[in-house]
């Protein structure tokens, strides 16, 4: 991660001395678990808590330690140990390093997703807005990059609604599948370590007992997880290009919001590049890069090695902070995009028509006419259009053989633009309404 595409309030998740924080309430209330059994003196958990709760631990003397030590764990608690003083010993008793790592990391991913599904809802609320402001303003869709027929913008960002809505119902689940808490001993089998320990831990920590695990949590849970931001991210890429498409030159239905005194070429000074959208592109690849990684890391050795530790590592932190920057400069995008409905209604025109073909195409088999004669007299009227010889209505009225079959009254209700939107309704009703 790196600060031009970070905001603090994720950032400040995995900063060390917020590791260092959880690491030291994880073992703190393991030692409450632990006197409550009468395993170690209750004086002792006590302590623990009096000497190093709110504590800021020293960074540089943890990483100067773990030169030594060349281990992270033994690292902070040798530290930890000279701030609590002798009652130390009764810290991490029956615990292995990973009952910290991974119990830990579940809680950072956990407070990650609650901060992504604010974002998510940010980007709901604007599509909403927008949606319903532009309802029922018309614009072609397209299919293979070419015109089909009507739809509406509002339409198009209600698609998105939807998608995102998916969206949420995911990660709602992924935060479910990576809140776990594992303090089980060396090899999951709990034989230096009471389960009610385990259970005490993940209660004050938020979190459910992992039902049963290794040295490590199993990793199909952050394998889930990773997957789902990576889902996201490819809706995030998905809005960002129709966005993309929909500002080129030659189309310009909507466009970036463009800020006085932005500039969008050191070249051309004419230049209004939508920089937001092509970055979102960009942001949502890394994003999705570390879904691969994510699913290698469930197949370890036995009962753990660590060769997940070091992807972990490095994609958990820029996952979050990368998708959490991404999904809130979407939002953005969204809430000041400029839309152009009379570019719009252009671009609609722009075929002579061809865009009803379809219903012309049904009338005439209404009307008698088999499929293969309909599509035969549709497309040779329609082809002379594609090369500018004319527009669409006017050659059917002119062709024999489809006046065989439509009046000129009844060619020109083919051309009724309303038409294709009389289910817009039905359709936000079924979008906007199963959201509530």
């Amino acid at each position: 991660m790196i600060p031009r595409y970070s905001r603090p309030e994720m950032t400040s998740i995995w900063e060390p001395q917020t590791r260092f924080q959880i690491w030291f309430e994880i073992e703190a209330h393991a030692a409450d678990a632990l006197a409550d059994l009468g395993v170690i003196p209750k004086d002792a958990a006590k302590t623990i808590w009096a000497k190093a709760k709110g504590v800021t631990f020293d960074v540089a003397r943890i990483d100067e330690i773990e030169r030594e030590t060349k281990h992270d764990v033994i690292a902070f608690l040798t530290h930890l140990a000279e701030i609590v003083g002798p009652e130390a010993r009764f810290v991490h008793q029956g615990m292995t390093s990973s009952d910290v790592l991974d119990t830990c990391l579940n809680v950072q991913l956990s407070r990650a997703a609650d901060l992504l599904l604010a974002d998510i809802d940010r980007v709901l609320a604007a599509l909403k807005t927008r949606a319903f402001e532009h309802k029922m303003t018309p614009v072609i869709g397209r299919s293979h990059g070419i015109h089909a027929e009507p739809v509406t913008f509002g339409l198009k960002l209600a698609y998105a609604y939807a998608e995102f809505t998916r969206a949420r119902e995911r990660l709602v689940a992924a935060r479910k599948e990576i809140a776990t808490c594992a303090i089980s001993g060396a090899v999951g089998t709990f034989a230096q370590i009471d389960p009610r320990v385990e259970a005490h831990v993940a209660k004050a920590m938020g979190l459910s007992v992992e039902p049963i695990s290794t040295q490590v949590i199993p990793r199909d849970r952050h394998a889930m997880f990773f997957a789902t931001l990576g889902v996201i991210a490819a809706s995030v890429e998905r809005l960002a290009i129709e966005i993309r498409h929909m500002q080129r030159t030659e189309v310009l239905e909507a466009e970036e919001f463009f800020s006085e005194g932005q500039k969008g070429s050191s070249a051309m000074p004419h230049k209004r590049n939508p920089v937001l959208t092509e970055n979102l592109t960009g942001l949502s690849r890394m994003v999705r890069a570390y879904v691969t990684p994510a699913l290698e890391n469930v197949a370890l050795w036995h009962e753990r090695d660590i060769s997940h530790s070091s992807a972990e590592r490095m994609m958990a932190p820029d996952a979050t902070v990368t998708l959490d920057f991404a999904l809130n400069r979407l939002a953005g995008v969204i809430e000041k995009l400029l839309v152009y409905p009379q570019n719009m209604q252009k671009n609609l025109d722009r075929l002579g028509g061809l865009v009803h073909s379809q219903r012309v195409l049904i009338a005439l088999t209404q009307k008698g006419a088999s499929r293969e004669d309909a599509y035969k007299l549709v497309q040779r009227n329609a082809m002379p259009v594609w090369r500018g010889e004319g527009d669409f209505q006017s050659l059917l009225k002119k062709d024999a053989e489809v006046k065989k079959y439509l009046s000129d009254k009844e060619i020109e209700e083919q051309f009724d633009l309303a038409y294709h939107l009389k289910h817009v309704d039905t359709i936000f009703a079924r979008v906007f309404d199963a959201a509530r």
